[in-house]
């Protein structure tokens, strides 16, 4: 299909060939970055940057490549912003939207939210995660990220670690994943935040081979460590969410003493307690090398849908 003009709703709309020439900008926006000597590609163009829900990395990393690219930007950080407070509907603000900017960038609570408003807009729209079931811009990070470390995404062993069942970073993940040939794909969770069964199914339909595994054989065996944190905000009952909090926690200690050599931990952030400080300055810290990256990597991403040269 080509990427211009291209709604970005779900990782699975991508071919693994259109995700590695995602990757190829990418890696031509952090040359220019680090040279000072980004191209303007997008001057004249507008984005919304449409966050019904809270966001740090994800909208930051949005605005800052739409700016570093000449784009400018417009938006709101929450309904209490807009007229949707006052009762105004979100086909409506997606309606405004339309019609005041070139691309809109969506992060809505609700799944099927991003879908929705690809189909009320003219111009393309990518969507910043929604609901518990995307968020096909963190994928192409986390998979960038990967690239950029090892060379390769094919042939390692992938741990996925901690909230399996509510965590829309890891169901985007593990669909862009099953587009590659991973050595192994683990799972390691709390029994309550298993992935969820119809996923499984997916992942496994599409060729995706998963093995749930107790953490420390995971630890031992994974090139990639993608810690998640436990979500309260998308757990529907908090005593559930009271049940698992503070289950699992990845340390320093924890990694030296069971963790390959090379091995890199990944984390979508933010934390909380999963992650202990201590792994920061480790050489197995891979978080904020991924977090760095989501700037030319979404500078990549607006450019071949807004068609910059």
């Amino acid at each position: 299909m080509g990427w211009r003009g291209r709604d970005v709703v779900d990782v699975r709309d991508f071919s693994r060939e259109e995700l590695e020439e995602l990757f190829e900008v990418a890696d031509l926006m952090d040359k220019e970055l680090a040279q000072g000597s980004v191209r303007k590609r997008l001057e004249g163009k507008v984005i919304a940057l449409a966050f019904f829900e809270p966001s740090t990395r994800t909208r930051m990393s949005f605005e800052s490549a739409a700016k570093r690219l000449g784009a400018e930007t417009i938006g709101f950080t929450s309904e209490e912003a807009i007229s949707v407070s006052k009762g105004e509907s979100f086909v409506d603000t997606i309606r405004m939207l339309d019609s005041y900017s070139d691309l809109i960038v969506l992060r809505h609570r609700y799944e099927g939210a991003a879908l929705l408003a690809a189909e009320v807009a003219s111009v393309p729209v990518i969507n910043g995660g929604d609901g518990r079931q995307h968020h096909p811009t963190q994928a192409m990070l986390d998979l960038y990220t990967v690239r950029r470390i090892f060379g390769t995404i094919d042939g390692l062993s992938y741990l996925v670690l901690g909230d399996l069942k509510y965590a829309r970073t890891v169901a985007s993940l593990l669909r862009a994943l099953a587009k590659f040939r991973p050595e192994a794909v683990m799972l390691s969770s709390p029994p309550e935040l298993r992935l969820r069964d119809e996923l499984k199914r997916e992942l496994e339909e599409a060729g995706l081979k998963l093995e749930e595994v107790p953490l420390e054989e995971g630890l031992r065996r994974a090139d990639v460590i993608y810690v998640t944190r436990i979500q309260k905000e998308r757990f529907p009952d908090p005593q559930e969410y009271e049940k698992v909090r503070g289950s699992y926690r990845i340390t320093r200690r924890l990694l030296e003493s069971l963790a390959k050599k090379g091995a890199k931990v990944l984390h979508p952030l933010p934390r909380v307690d999963e992650l202990a400080p201590d792994v920061d300055s480790t050489d197995f810290q891979a978080y904020f090398i991924q977090a760095r990256l989501g700037v030319p990597l979404r500078m990549a991403l607006l450019s071949l849908v807004l068609g910059g040269d």
